[in-house]
């Protein structure tokens, strides 16, 4: 364990480990024999203990014992001698076993449920725990039970923080230290106690804590996690706030029939095909919430009623929070002039995965016509099929980087009340990055690096929150690529970083990466990761060829996508592409020349008990077969992704998967797909 070498065992104990195991198997027939037939005598429970004190982990026996407790305090000549008798017991059993492994998760369970019934003293539990924590003071079960009976005894987290700090100084190393310390401090924080009524005085007194551990020994883990906890309190605000939406406060939509058009006097129109007689709201927030709703967000117009529209998630795993919420405003057919207002948060009951409400009211809004169109989209033949190649992205036009970088901005909701809250933020971050700029002066650090990094890029969002740009883009891919040769074992989580931070910087350049006001390329550019999708929610046209994908996660949120190509990356599966089923208005697909079916074992289908029981396939029959007799036992990866799109054109070629049969049965799922590797179906 650990990295220690394991020895050979001598002789000696090879026979000692023998008598123990048949001294253990006599102790255990006997014991379940009593177990069985439900008898609590005083030799059997004492039996119990003996098995206990040579194996604390075995749980069947702790659950024996709690119900024999059970038994004895359910007599009626029970009395508070007996129960004190009776539960001293157990404290004593939980003891000796803790003596024999005290990382016990059953000895510690025991001890607790013994404690929480009320009928025992918790002053000498602190002595106790001293004695475990001087043996291992890393041991972080006597640190949860700690926290148990700190509560216990209505022991203040104000003196558990002054014990957490003379441990730290004991040992600069001790991680349960460090996470108790963070623990204590968030429910201080919560429950705004006196002196932490606001984080701008703690957190910058903690990062001077902080330093004295990474400084002294900067190759320990401990302090370094801490820092982490540090930054993300220092950058998350509490309250969920509403990052961007579509349409963008002040967008004029045209739609004309079911073609709509998006623009305004700053922006070019762009086309969207909607063949449902609706088009997506979509609200973006900065961390997932709950409880979005038309109870909670208030949509005004004059052609449809607030409470017909319903709020969905979009959410891979079928949670009901999300970053993301769409709702569909269905378009009448007569010709319309309106101007569409939405609310959000004027009510309560937007509340984030933390618990904190959505506590700033934010309103956008857009206008909307309705007029006849001169051509029906779906009429034009099929013949006409759509290729995600430079001159079909150059067809829409070009614009002024200018009216792009509005076209970003009007996505934007700008939360004026964070400005000052952020100044401290901005100056504690700016404050980290010299002090770690110095450490890395003096020595070649690669936890001090990927920190710096990281703060950089906090920094940037933090004081240019709209400014389309990153200041530190370029130090912070220097630092990153350093760190992919530094440190090979964690190789693609760093690649990850640099695509973020690369796809970031390719932003900043969107002359040169958007040929039209819908259309976005972003090819040929090694990127492994996907994101700053709060700003794409506008593309229709989305080409990320030639890159390293392994995963779209997050796709889901850009809910214009029609035409999407990721021709030529790593999509290892079909699982791979389960954020697409959201996307409703999806048509074109390339996925030709990726690594679906080269590898024989797909562990995303392994992520619950059965393959059938996948996310993907959880709403869904489990008998249900596909049109033309294809077993959906055989088949069920593509059924359940494919199942619900509505392609016209699919490019699949290039990868193992996709030979004649899998094709035929692609056809049988898909019975409105028109064109298949460039060959149209009859």
């Amino acid at each position: 364990m650990h990295g220690r070498p394991r020895k050979a065992p001598k002789p000696e104990e090879e026979a000692a480990s023998v008598a123990k195991a048949q001294k253990l198997r006599a102790l255990q027939t006997q014991f379940f024999s009593f177990h069985h037939n439900k008898i609590y005598t005083k030799e059997a429970v004492e039996l119990s203990a003996k098995l206990l004190e040579i194996n604390p982990e075995s749980y069947t026996a702790w659950n024996y014992r709690k119900l024999a407790v059970e038994h004895y305090l359910s007599q009626p000549d029970c009395n508070p001698d007996l129960i004190k008798s009776v539960l001293d017991d157990e404290l004593r059993v939980v003891e000796n076993a803790l003596r024999q492994n005290f990382k016990s998760y059953g000895a510690w369970h025991h001890r607790k449920w013994v404690i929480s019934k009320g009928h025992s003293s918790v002053d000498n539990e602190l002595r106790l725990l001293d004695k475990f924590q001087k043996a291992d003071s890393r041991n972080f079960h006597a640190w949860n039970y700690r926290r148990f009976v700190a509560e216990s005894m209505k022991r203040s987290e104000q003196d558990e923080l002054k014990y957490t700090e003379d441990m730290i100084y004991k040992n600069f190393s001790n991680y349960s230290a460090w996470h108790n310390r963070s623990v204590l401090l968030s429910a201080l924080f919560e429950k705004k106690a006196e002196g932490f009524l606001s984080k701008e005085k703690v957190l910058p007194e903690e990062y001077e804590f902080i330093h004295q551990a990474i400084f002294t020994d900067p190759d320990d883990q401990s302090g370094w996690f801490y820092h982490l906890w540090l930054l993300d309190q220092t950058v998350t605000t509490d309250s969920p706030l509403l990052a961007s939406s579509w349409p963008g406060h002040g967008y004029d939509v045209l739609l004309v029939e079911d073609r709509c058009y998006n623009g305004s006097a700053f922006s070019p129109f762009t086309a969207l095909h909607s063949d449902s007689g609706s088009f997506p709201i979509v609200l973006y927030f900065n961390q997932p919430v709950g409880g979005v709703s038309s109870s909670t967000v208030t949509v005004e117009c004059g052609f449809n009623k607030n409470e017909d529209l319903l709020w969905k998630p979009l959410s891979a795993s079928n949670s009901q929070t999300a970053r993301v919420w769409v709702a569909h405003l269905k378009i009448p057919s007569s010709d319309l002039h309106s101007t569409v207002e939405v609310s959000v948060g004027h009510s309560k009951g937007i509340i984030s995965t933390r618990g904190f409400e959505y506590s700033h009211p934010s309103m956008f809004s857009f206008k909307v016509r309705v007029q006849p169109m001169e051509r029906d989209f779906s009429q034009v033949s099929v013949a006409e099929s759509i290729s995600l190649r430079e001159e079909n992205f150059k067809i829409y036009g070009t614009q002024s980087e200018e009216s792009i970088i509005n076209s970003f901005n009007q996505l934007s909701i700008k939360n004026g009340h964070e400005s000052t809250a952020s100044n401290w933020r901005s100056e504690a971050l700016a404050k980290e990055i010299e002090c770690f700029r110095e450490l890395l002066s003096l020595m070649d650090c690669k936890i001090g690096k990927l920190t710096l990094a990281r703060l950089l890029m906090a920094y940037d969002v933090m004081s240019y929150p709209f400014a389309n740009k990153l200041v530190h883009s370029e130090e912070v891919l220097e630092l990153y690529s350093d760190l992919m040769k530094l440190d090979p074992t964690h190789y693609q989580y760093y690649k990850d970083e640099h695509s973020m931070v690369l796809l970031q910087k390719y932003k900043d350049s969107v002359s040169s990466a958007i040929c039209g006001p819908i259309c976005l390329r972003l090819n040929n550019l090694s990127l492994s990761r996907m994101g700053a999708f709060e700003k794409l929610l506008w593309v229709q046209m989305l080409d990320l060829s030639d890159n390293e994908l392994q995963s779209i996660e997050g796709l889901e949120a850009m809910q214009l996508l029609s035409c999407l190509s990721l021709r030529n990356n790593k999509l290892r599966s079909l699982t791979a592409l389960e954020p697409l089923r959201k996307l409703k208005l999806l048509r074109v697909l390339d996925i030709s020349y990726n690594q679906i079916g080269d590898h024989s074992i797909d562990t995303t289908r392994y992520l619950c008990s059965s393959p059938l029981s996948h996310s993907v396939g959880s709403e869904s029959n489990k008998d249900e077969t596909v049109t033309s007799g294809v077993a959906l036992i055989d088949n069920w990866e593509a059924f359940y992704i494919f199942k619900d799109f509505n392609l016209n054109q699919l490019d699949i070629v290039g990868n193992t998967i996709a030979d004649e049969k899998f094709k035929s049965v692609l056809v049988k799922i898909m019975p409105k797909l028109k064109q298949l590797d460039g060959k149209l179906l009859g």
